[in-house]
């Protein structure tokens, strides 16, 4: 099977897309949805274009830390960020936020490997490997399986 660069995920949710939005933009809150993510910190609130943060995760007994900037913050619509480690760029995350209706909105979590080409890519993929213990040709299947965990999170919060 070929490699896959590019995962997306997405839940209906029962609740306006304001209130969805809210939620995934809220970057505190990252840690409440995220089976690898545990911790962030940053300074910004509420996250908008620019706003940094350093995200705190950990699969197994591997902990490590990514730099991310926000690059996408529209109230309602849409919610992205763009992962490096090392100042290598490692990945794009991102939400879209759709309203599709009688208070429900279709939630999408999606993932861009931004590990390509060059020798950065390279270091990238090996030092992701060595700390979170996942190789680069399974980081999408492994992802999936999060975004499913997040989404499911994050749907049964806004729902309860």
């Amino acid at each position: 099977m070929a490699r896959e660069w590019v995962v997306e995920e997405s839940v209906v949710v029962a609740a306006p897309p304001e209130r969805v939005y809210e939620a995934v933009a809220d970057l505190k809150r990252m840690g409440q949805w995220s089976p690898e993510t545990f911790a962030i910190w940053t300074r910004g609130r509420p996250a908008r274009p620019g706003t940094t943060f350093v995200g705190w995760n950990r699969i197994g007994w591997r902990l490590w830390f990514t730099n991310s900037r926000v690059t996408a913050a529209e109230p309602g619509r849409v919610f992205a960020f763009r992962v490096t480690s090392f100042r290598m760029p490692a990945a794009v995350w991102g939400y879209r936020v759709e309203g599709i209706g009688g208070d429900s909105t279709r939630l999408t979590e999606y993932w861009e490997d931004l590990r390509r080409d060059g020798r950065s890519a390279k270091i990238v993929s090996a030092l992701g490997r060595i700390f979170t213990g996942v190789k680069a040709e399974d980081r999408a299947r492994v992802n999936r399986e999060s975004m499913r965990a997040t989404l499911a999170r994050i749907k049964a919060a806004l729902e309860s």
